[in-house]
C-alpha cells in the first residue's frame, strides 16, 4: 500500500485522484491493516471497530495455524460508493463527497460501473448493518431475534363501556368510552394518546382481555375470532406499574417467567437460554445480577426497571403486545429507547399498542398508527403521520411550531391557543354570544370536542368502518388456532409448584432474616429469660410463674405470625394479578407453594428463641420435652399463619385486615385458659376455635405430666385432642384462605 504523503486528499488536482482510485482498485487491503492497524506515516485506515460497527464478520480460524501456514484473511476495503466519471476527472470537479465520519474514505463519482464480479464486494452500508445501539448503557448488541410467531390482526368496532358508580340510594352508570373503531395489523405499532381521564387504559385493557365486558359494547375481534383463554398465552401485556419482586435480579426475574410461561415442548435449558437471550437483546446485561429494588431496596434504574417488564411479557414471543404508558417517568433518551424496542418488536410481525402520554416529537414520528381519544369519544384515527395534514384539513393548524403531540392533545382538551379557530366554530361562538348576550373570543372546550368528533364521523369514521368490513385472508388453521377455547400451560402443575417454591424463598429470605425481625426475637427471648431466670416448678408459686412464661410464649408465637401472614396475598394481589391473568401457573399450585415456602423460613427463628428461653428460664432439662415444646410451639405457628392467610385473602386491604385481626387474636387471648378458667357457657365455644387454647394445654402438659395430675384445673392426658385441633385448624384456615382466593374475581381472564 501506498504511503499517505501519495494518498493526500488534493481535490484539484486530478492525476492523484486517479492515482487514489487505481490504488484502491490494486491493492487490496490485508486483515491486519483493516482493523485498524496505522499505515508506516501515520494514515489511520478504513475500520469502524473503534465505533463498535463491523464490516465484516470475523473469518473463521483466525490466529490459529503456525508458521507459513497460517491462514491470512482478506477484508477489501473499497469505498462502498465509489463512482466514477471519466469525462470530469480532468475538471478536478469529479470529488463531490469526502467525509471521514466512519472512520474511512467516502468518495462520490458518476458515470463508472463496477464489473460484475465486485460488485459483492462493494455492498453500501445502511442502517440495517448498524447493530442497534443501547442509549442508557452504551454497549453494541444485536437486534431482536426475528422469531416465527402467529400473526394476529386486531380489530375493534364501535367499542363502549361503562362503569356502574353505587349511590346510597341508586346506582348511576357512567360512561368511558363511545364508539371507538380502529384495527391495528401484525409489523405495526397503533399509539392510543389523549389527556388523563380519556379513556386509554380502559381502551387497552378492553382489547387486552382485561377487563368486564359485561358493561363493554361493540365487537373486538382477534383474527376475525371473539377473545378466549387461548389468546391469553399469545398476549403480552405491560402495565403501567412495574410489579416485580424487589429481592430478585434481572436474571432470576427473566429465568422464572421463561419456565413457567415459555412452552413445555421446550426443555429447561432452552427456556434459560431464552432469558438470557433476552437480556441481550434488551441491553440488560451490565445489570443482570443486580436486584429490582423497589420502594426501600436499592436496585436498577427506571428505564432497566421498565425494560425488565417488557422482557416479562417479550420472552413469551407474543403476538400481541400490549404496553400502558411505557415510557412514563424516563427521560427522553430512555423513551426513545424503549420505542425503539417496540418497533423491532413490531418488525418481528408481533402486534403492538401502547398508550402514551405526552410524547416528543421524535417519539411521535415513530408510530404507524395513531388514535386520539378525547373525553372518551374518537377525535383522530389513522396513519400518525397523516394526523397533522387532516386537522389542517378540518381548519385547525398550529399557528407557531410546536411539537405535534402538544398540538394533538390540546385539541383533544379543546384548548385552541396558538391554532387557528375554524370557520364553523367562529359562527358558533359568534351565535352564542349574540343569543347570551356576552363576549367571548375564543370557543369553549366543550364545543371544540363537539366540533372535533363531528367532524371525524362525518369524514373518516364510515370509510374505517367500510375498510373493517373486508374479511382477512387467512387460511381455517390460523382462524381456529385463535379460536381453540383450551388453555396451554407452560408447565405441569408439579413444576410449577416447585418453580413458584424456589421463588417464594429466594424472594422472602431477605425479608425474614433482616436484622430488624431477628433482633426483635432475640430481644424478646433474652428479657423473658432473664425476668423468668432459672424459675423452678416445685412450689406452687414458682409453678404458677412458669404457667404465666408458657402462656406468653403461646401468645407470642401465635400473635407473630398471624401479623406477618395477613399482609401476604394484600400485598401480592397485583402480582398475582398480574401473573394469573397471563396464565403463567395454576391458582392451587401457587397457593401451596407460597404457603409452604414460607414454613423453612418461619420455624428458624422459633428455634433461636427456644434455644435461649428454655435454657435461661430452667425448664426441664430433657430432650423429649424440649422437642416437643418444640412440635407444639411450630404447630401453633403454622395454624396462627393459617388464620393471617385466611383474613388477609378474605379481605384483601390491609387496614381492614390489621383490625380484624387485633380483635380476634385479643379474643383467643383472653380465651386461652390463662386470664379466665371459668368461662360463661355461652362463649365458651370460642375457646376451642383458639390456637392460643391448644397450645397453652400442650405446653402445660409437657412439661408438668410427671409432676402433678392437674395444673390450673387442666387435665393432664396425652394431648391428642389438642394435637387434633391444631392440626385441624393448619388445614382449615388454609382452606378458607384458598375458597377466598378462588371466590376473588382478580382479572377478568384469570
Amino acid at each position: 500500500m501506498e504511503k499517505t504523503s501519495s494518498l493526500g486528499l488534493a481535490r484539484t488536482k486530478s492525476d492523484q485522484l486517479l492515482e487514489k482510485v487505481a490504488a484502491a482498485f490494486k491493492s487490496p487491503m490485508s486483515s491486519t491493516e483493516a482493523n485498524g492497524v496505522v499505515g508506516e506515516s501515520g494514515s489511520t485506515t478504513l475500520s469502524r471497530k473503534s465505533s463498535k460497527q463491523t464490516l465484516t464478520a470475523p473469518s473463521p480460524g483466525r490466529g490459529s495455524g503456525s508458521g507459513g501456514g497460517r491462514n491470512t484473511h482478506i477484508r477489501k476495503s473499497r469505498s462502498a460508493q465509489l463512482k466514477l466519471d471519466l469525462d470530469d476527472l480532468g475538471s478536478g470537479a469529479a470529488l463531490s463527497r469526502a467525509s471521514s465520519a466512519s472512520l474511512g474514505l467516502s468518495f462520490s463519482f458518476t458515470g463508472f460501473t463496477l464489473p460484475p464480479d465486485e460488485i459483492g464486494d462493494f455492498k453500501p452500508f445502511s442502517d440495517e448493518d448498524i447493530p442497534a445501539e443501547d442509549a442508557e448503557a452504551g454497549t453494541c448488541k444485536t437486534r431482536f431475534q426475528t422469531e416465527p410467531t402467529m400473526p394476529i390482526h386486531l380489530k375493534f368496532k364501535d367499542v363502549t363501556y361503562k362503569v356502574i358508580i353505587k349511590g346510597l340510594r341508586t346506582n348511576v352508570e357512567k360512561e368511558i368510552l363511545y364508539g371507538i373503531t380502529g384495527q391495528v395489523n401484525p409489523g405495526e405499532v397503533l399509539a392510543l394518546m389523549g389527556p388523563s381521564g380519556s379513556g386509554k387504559t380502559t381502551l387497552l385493557n378492553l382489547l387486552g382481555g382485561r377487563l368486564i365486558r359485561s358493561t363493554a359494547g361493540g365487537s373486538i375481534t382477534y383474527n376475525d375470532q371473539s377473545y378466549n383463554k387461548f389468546l391469553k398465552s399469545r398476549i403480552g401485556f405491560v402495565m403501567q406499574e412495574d410489579v416485580l419482586f424487589p429481592h430478585l435480579t434481572v436474571k432470576e426475574t427473566l429465568r422464572y417467567a421463561a419456565l413457567l410461561r415459555l412452552p413445555n415442548t421446550l426443555t429447561k435449558e432452552q427456556k434459560e437460554k431464552r432469558a438470557i437471550d433476552v437480556i441481550y437483546e434488551l441491553g440488560l446485561e451490565r445489570c443482570q445480577d443486580t436486584m429490582i429494588g423497589g420502594s426501600f431496596v436499592r436496585g436498577v434504574s427506571g428505564g432497566e426497571r421498565r425494560r425488565v417488564s417488557i422482557g416479562n411479557e417479550i420472552i413469551i414471543n407474543p403476538s400481541l403486545l400490549f404496553l400502558d404508558e411505557p415510557t412514563s417517568g424516563l427521560d427522553s433518551t430512555t423513551a426513545l429507547r424503549i420505542v425503539q424496542i417496540l418497533h423491532e418488536i413490531a418488525e418481528a410481525g408481533k402486534t403492538v399498542v401502547t398508550t402514551i402520554h405526552q410524547p416528543s416529537s421524535r417519539l411521535f414520528h415513530k408510530f404507524d398508527k395513531l388514535i386520539l381519544l378525547g373525553k372518551g369519544s374518537l377525535i383522530y384515527y389513522g396513519k400518525a403521520a397523516e394526523a397533522m395534514n387532516y386537522f389542517a384539513s378540518i381548519g385547525c393548524s398550529p399557528l407557531i411550531a410546536m411539537n405535534p403531540a402538544e398540538f394533538l392533545l390540546d385539541l383533544a382538551n379543546g384548548n385552541l391557543s396558538d391554532v387557528s379557530v375554524p370557520s364553523e366554530l367562529e359562527d358558533k361562538v359568534q351565535m352564542e354570544n349574540s343569543e347570551a348576550d356576552s363576549r367571548q373570543d375564543r370557543p369553549s372546550p366543550t364545543l371544540v370536542q363537539e366540533y372535533l368528533v363531528e367532524a371525524y364521523e362525518t369524514r373518516v369514521a364510515e370509510k374505517e368502518k367500510r375498510k373493517m368490513l373486508t374479511p382477512l385472508t387467512l387460511d381455517e388453521e390460523m382462524k381456529s388456532k385463535v379460536s381453540s377455547s383450551r388453555r396451554q400451560w407452560g408447565a405441569s402443575w408439579w413444576e410449577q409448584y416447585s418453580i413458584l417454591f424456589r421463588r417464594g424463598i429466594k424472594e422472602r429470605r431477605h425479608e425474614y432474616f433482616s436484622w430488624l425481625r431477628i433482633t426483635q426475637v432475640l430481644a424478646t427471648a433474652i428479657i423473658l429469660g432473664l425476668l423468668w431466670w432459672q424459675s423452678e416448678s416445685r412450689s406452687p408459686k414458682g409453678l404458677q410463674d412458669q404457667a404465666g412464661l408458657l402462656f406468653f410464649i403461646a401468645v407470642f408465637w401465635g400473635f407473630f405470625p398471624v401479623f406477618t401472614a395477613i399482609f401476604t396475598f394484600p400485598q401480592e394481589r397485583a402480582m398475582l394479578s398480574k401473573e394469573r391473568a397471563a396464565d403463567m401457573y395454576r391458582l392451587s399450585a401457587y397457593f401451596l407453594a407460597r404457603t409452604t415456602s414460607d414454613l423453612p423460613l418461619d420455624l428458624l427463628l422459633p428455634i433461636l428463641f427456644l434455644l435461649v428461653v428454655y435454657f435461661m428460664a430452667g425448664l426441664r432439662l430433657s430432650a423429649a420435652p424440649f422437642f416437643l415444646t418444640m412440635v407444639t410451639i411450630f404447630l401453633s405457628i403454622v395454624a396462627a399463619q393459617g388464620l393471617g392467610l385466611a383474613i388477609g385473602a378474605t379481605l384483601m386491604d390491609v387496614k381492614k385486615a390489621t383490625t380484624l385481626a387485633s380483635v380476634t387474636v385479643m379474643t383467643f387471648m383472653l380465651a386461652g385458659g390463662f386470664f379466665v378458667q371459668k368461662v360463661p357457657v355461652f362463649v365458651a365455644w370460642i375457646r376451642y376455635l383458639s390456637f392460643n387454647y391448644h397450645t397453652y394445654k400442650l405446653l402445660l402438659k409437657v412439661q408438668y405430666n410427671n409432676i402433678i395430675p392437674a395444673v390450673n384445673g387442666m387435665k393432664m392426658d396425652n394431648g391428642v385432642v389438642e394435637v387434633t385441633a391444631l392440626i385441624a385448624m393448619v388445614f382449615g384456615y388454609r382452606l378458607l384462605a384458598y375458597i377466598s382466593l378462588r371466590r376473588m374475581r382478580l382479572h377478568s381472564g384469570s
